[in-house]
């Protein structure tokens, strides 16, 4: 009992904006999170990158470059290359059903173009749904999953340009009937197009940076009502990355990334006029607004802003060590984390780790505090690794 408690509280946060708006009063100091349906597609799909603190809009490209930019596809030094990340969830609580899964690879066409698609599956585990009496009348296995389809190309031998289109499936209760209504799958489509720049010189060392605007996408509903429907996580990014070569085996990276989602927030009024014009707005506007209508002005626009930092060294192209640190406001979320993670790269085939330091506690606990999860990669022709770790 006390496992199914956890699942349906890993579900209500998991889901905090599927179905409610998180209220504020008028204060500086108050939280008021902007929330989202379907925020599994904000959750980093790979090892590397979440042992980076999250960050990889700008780092060297690799099989999961779709996901942080898709305009970094077409600098892979590889013909293709495919990657497999498994992510417990909430293990440190001691549930053992609850994963995310992302398969992801690309394939170049030429040396100016490449295609790409990925799968993400995030499962909930079993869930036994009860009545306000605790009866029970039903038992579900939650589960979502995003199918993706991109193309990058180059634009000039240091600029890249990259589009994908997106599918999405949000199947959390099967149908059941909840408060007296009925319930459905939630469907949403969306796109992303991404910006890559690579300044490196011969030896791999130098600047990049990236600008990506991911998940723009129509509003997602799990019932008939037209009304009652949710904003997917819509977000911009913009990443920066320095590389140094130290000598003729050892390279390091400095990476950096800013996030922030192009979703309406909340207003800080329990008045129905005022939520029911929030979840009005249209979706192409809600984005424009976004930057702008936080009840707080522009200090609280700013507390909306992600940061991640990382570092990855880099010995003889065959052993990497990582770490980072992720920041959000105690405001809009809480989420403060250290990671640490290393990888190991043997001809074709690639391993990568990644550890995130526990943090938190209650609500404010990450799901993946004290848990490892790991990448597992494979380059079509040898050599792997990125086109700055090759030079």
């Amino acid at each position: 009992m006390k496992k199914v408690s956890l699942k349906m509280t890993a579900l209500v946060l998991l889901l905090g904006g599927a179905k409610g708006v998180v209220h504020a009063q008028n204060s500086a100091n108050t939280i008021n999170v902007v929330t989202t349906a379907i925020p599994f597609l904000r959750i980093s799909p790979d090892a590397r990158g979440g042992a980076m603190g999250d960050v990889g809009i700008a780092t060297a490209p690799d099989a999961n470059s779709p996901y942080w930019n898709q305009g970094k596809t077409a600098f892979n030094p590889n013909k293709g290359s495919i990657s497999f990340t498994y992510t417990p969830w909430l293990k440190d609580l001691g549930l053992n059903d609850i994963y995310l899964a992302n398969a992801s690879g690309y394939y170049k066409l030429s040396d100016e173009e490449a295609i790409s698609g990925s799968l993400r599956y995030f499962s909930l585990g079993n869930i036994e749904f009860t009545d306000n009496s605790g009866n029970a009348f039903g038992s579900f296995r939650p589960r979502e999953f995003a199918v993706d389809a991109g193309y990058s190309r180059k634009l000039s031998a240091k600029l890249g340009l990259g589009i994908s289109l997106r599918f999405v499936s949000s199947n959390l209760s099967g149908g059941l009937q909840t408060q007296g209504a009925s319930t459905k799958p939630g469907r949403s489509v969306s796109g992303d197009i991404h910006l890559y720049h690579n300044n490196l010189n011969e030896k791999g060392a130098g600047l990049s940076w990236g600008v990506t605007l991911s998940n723009l996408g129509s509003k997602i509903s799990y019932s008939n009502d037209a009304i009652n429907k949710d904003y997917i996580p819509a977000n911009l990014g913009l990443g920066i990355a320095y590389t140094t070569v130290l000598d003729e085996t050892s390279k390091l990276t400095f990476a950096a990334d800013l996030n922030k989602l192009m979703v309406p927030t909340p207003p800080n009024s329990t008045d129905s006029a005022e939520i029911a014009k929030y979840r009005s707005q249209g979706v192409v506007s809600s984005w424009f607004k976004s930057f702008g209508d936080a009840p707080g002005g522009f200090s609280e626009e700013i507390k909306e802003v992600q940061a991640s930092v990382g570092a990855e060294y880099w010995y003889n192209n065959q052993f990497a060590f990582r770490a980072g640190y992720f920041y959000e406001s105690p405001l809009k979320g809480n989420r403060q984390y250290f990671t640490l993670g290393a990888g190991l790269k043997y001809n074709n085939f690639g391993l990568n780790f990644s550890y995130l330091l526990p943090s938190g506690n209650g609500t404010t606990r990450n799901p993946l505090s004290n848990t490892l999860r790991f990448s597992l990669f494979f380059d079509f022709d040898g050599g792997g690794g990125s086109s700055e770790e090759k030079k």
